[in-house]
């Protein structure tokens, strides 16, 4: 059964300031990439244990990268949810520490 993807408001707000080609193609890699198995690691897709977001979320914390965008997020197994808590620009050279 495929999980249900959710973007939370904060995110939403993130994903509107980014232009239309990119957003639509990272909405694509979301549903592409996160509706079967989101917590398989991947090339483009790990766990975050150790790293203490300054947005709500339920560790642990995932990333999904996509070209110089990160997208974060958690899985909630029990409903079988993925909850998209940010979408950031990752500038060449940074660290993910620096843009979340």
């Amino acid at each position: 059964m495929p999980y249900a993807i959710q973007i939370v408001p904060s995110a939403l707000e993130e994903l509107k300031t980014i232009e239309v080609f990119q957003r639509r193609r990272i909405v694509q890699v979301i549903d592409d990439q996160l509706t079967q198995q989101p917590t398989a690691v991947t090339r483009n897709r790990k766990p975050l244990p150790d790293l203490r977001p300054g947005f709500e979320c339920e560790p642990p914390i995932w990333e999904l990268r996509i070209g110089g965008y990160r997208v974060f997020y958690d899985v909630a197994a029990d409903s079988q949810t993925v909850y998209i808590r940010a979408v950031r620009e990752k500038p060449p050279h940074a660290q993910t520490e620096d843009i979340v």
